[in-house]
């Protein structure tokens, strides 16, 4: 089979990368997903806040995805669900498995990953103690209460200060689940500021700062955790843990970009934040395949998602279409507070750079700088940065040397 445009993922940016794709002149698509439906993790998030940016009013995960899925619809763009994408290649082949078809190759002219992130999960933090039921993910519990209407525990400890932990702490409040608290290993929330008002706060919920769980105690179910401080080096400080009894542990301990398919295929440079090397369209250093969203870098919001699918599926669609390649690409390098940036490379011939960064640590007031060599590109007074909190920004780009782009937030 040919395909001049094969996805892989069908959730906010799969959906956008598409519909922006067919848009630009590319018909023949193909989107794959593994899932019985489209939208991604949007079917369980059954909470508002959606679409404020991209539509101006305020939906539920499930209302945001379904207006996407209706514009794919009606461009009668090719989709397969339940279809698991087990292999792709540098020669943009894609080869994938279904009940219906069984396996079978794809050979396009492009391909655009937009398969989102997962968990880390309780070995991959190591959580110590005993290796028992009721230790589970914010997600998981997540699409256990919001699709199937059951609760994961009725005295709950959360571990992790991320969004969907602290949507989970009033989800599961509103539910009838006594949340006892929620902690957080770092001297700072890993949450949204408003997520943390709404969610904990005004439920009364507490927060605690520096904390870990440096136990897990009980036989075929939870009983009790153990949670103890950290010290600067987030090392627990012995003698100052206390036993919380509970029947659930929930983690929230961060997103990773879903990347197996790229470390499989190799060649592929991976940045800090575990997401590939891309330029300013989105693009890999391997022509012609194109990542975006969560599988790139995890988003604040799904509205910045569907933002980057659109650009992304309009860079595939120039791509194919003009049989687009640009090989003289100018690296782009995070400094300082910045934990990682995006793009990582920009064409030599592109007259702006917009770029998405998140910084390591809180920070009141810090400067931005954009350098190429002893050159002063752009220097900018930055102010409330939070780990939480994606920065976005532009730069006008001209007259260029090979020199790479320096970009870094410091304190002067």
């Amino acid at each position: 089979m040919k395909k001049d445009l094969v996805i892989i993922g069908g959730g906010a940016g799969g959906l956008a990368a598409a519909i922006s794709a067919y848009d630009n002149g590319v018909k023949d698509i193909l989107l794959l997903e593994r899932e019985d439906h489209l939208g991604g993790i949007l079917d369980q998030c059954i909470h508002n806040g959606f679409g404020l940016t991209t539509f101006k009013e305020e939906l539920t995960g499930p209302e945001y995805a379904d207006r996407f899925i209706k514009e794919l619809k009606k461009r009668n763009i090719e989709y397969k669900l339940l279809t698991q994408v087990s292999k792709i290649t540098k020669n943009k082949e894609v080869f994938y498995s279904n009940s219906q078809e069984g396996f079978v190759k794809v050979e396009a002219k492009a391909i655009i990953l937009a398969t989102g992130s997962y968990e880390r999960t309780p070995g991959a933090i190591m959580v110590p103690g005993d290796r028992c039921s009721g230790v589970t993910t914010a997600g998981t519990a997540q699409k256990i209460l919001n699709t199937t209407g059951h609760l994961v525990g009725k005295k709950i400890v959360i571990l992790g200060s991320g969004d969907i932990g602290l949507i989970m702490a009033r989800r599961l409040t509103l539910e009838g689940a006594k949340v006892i608290c929620v902690a957080e290993i770092m001297p700072f929330s890993n949450g949204l500021n408003r997520n943390i008002v709404q969610c904990l706060q005004d439920f009364n919920i507490p927060l605690y700062l520096s904390k870990t769980v440096s136990n897990v105690i009980g036989k075929n179910r939870v009983e009790k955790v153990e949670l103890s401080s950290v010290d600067e080096n987030l090392k627990v400080i012995p003698g100052t843990q206390r036993e919380i009894e509970c029947d659930c542990l929930i983690l929230s301990v961060g997103l990773l970009p879903q990347t197996t398919l790229l470390e499989e295929m190799g060649g592929v440079k991976f940045e800090r934040n575990r997401g590939p090397s891309v330029d300013n369209n989105f693009e890999l250093q391997i022509p012609g395949i194109f990542t975006c969203g969560n599988c790139l870098h995890v988003h604040d919001l799904v509205d910045f998602v569907s933002q980057e699918g659109t650009a992304a599926g309009k860079s595939a669609a120039e791509y194919i279409v003009n049989n687009k390649e640009d090989n003289d690409r100018i690296p782009v390098t995070a400094g300082g507070l910045m934990g990682y940036v995006v793009p990582n490379f920009v064409s030599k011939s592109a007259d702006e750079l917009n770029f998405k960064f998140r910084v390591r640590k809180p920070t009141d007031k810090a400067f931005l700088y954009i350098k190429q060599g002893d050159r002063l590109l752009k220097k900018q007074v930055l102010t409330l940065l939070l780990p939480s909190i994606m920065v976005e920004g532009k730069v006008k780009l001209e007259n260029l040397s090979d020199e790479p782009i320096e970009m870094r937030v410091d304190y002067e």
